[in-house]
């Protein structure tokens, strides 16, 4: 089916990405000399000396949602649904995220539901969006309500539902040490805030109890 796509203007605050003050790459290797050493260890023993180099590159890795914007994932949609207007779910999105405390990880999974109001947006472009929130530093709660909050400004559909399941390392690693411990946050806007039977069709439709 050939698909009427159409460019959306989505508020600035989305489009603008993370403004950050990056030092050079030989900062961070330094950096990570100097917490190598406050471990304990040698960083110039034979294992460790290229271990600069490697966090450098996996932090890019892990944290390169400060260098996209989630809004430009949203921005096109489809018009032509042979008339579909009722929930949409991507459920079971798996993500991993850092603890903006601790910088450990956050491993979980975001389900993600929306009543559309005349357009669709292509589906992988959910899972896009929590990625890009997911890879910088966060707390489960501001993921949820990030996730929420971009697809209800970009594409203004009737309604959102954001929920998310994750363990925090933060917790089975240190502290607590509560292994296998989940956290459950959601959040709701429109049709699903001010009606809860839509509430619990996405909740229960997420738990794979059907309408």
């Amino acid at each position: 089916m050939d698909a009427v796509i159409k460019k959306l203007m989505p508020q600035s605050a989305y489009m603008e990405k993370p403004v950050t003050d990056r030092p050079s790459e030989a900062e961070v290797e330094a950096a990570v000399r100097t917490l190598l050493r406050w471990t304990g260890d040698n960083p110039d023993r034979e294992g460790l000396v290229d271990t600069p180099k490697r966090v450098a590159k996996s932090f890019r890795e892990m944290f390169g949602g400060y260098d996209m914007c989630p809004a430009e994932e949203l921005g096109r949609t489809f018009e032509e649904v042979a008339g579909y207007d009722d929930l949409v779910i991507v459920k079971d999105i798996q993500f991993h995220s850092h603890c903006e405390h601790h910088m450990v990880p956050i491993i979980g999974k975001a389900h993600v539901g929306y009543l559309p109001d005349g357009k669709v947006v292509g589906l992988s472009k959910i899972a896009r969006v929590v990625d890009i929130f997911a890879h910088r530093l966060q707390t489960q709660e501001a993921l949820t309500a990030q996730i929420a909050g971009v697809i209800q400004d970009v594409l203004n559909p009737r309604g959102v539902a954001v929920m998310i399941e994750a363990e925090h390392m933060c917790m089975a690693m240190r502290g607590i040490r509560k292994q296998g411990s989940t956290t459950l946050t959601s959040t709701f806007t429109g049709v699903f805030k001010d009606t809860p039977e839509e509430q619990v069709r996405f909740v229960t439709m997420v738990r794979g109890g059907g309408v």
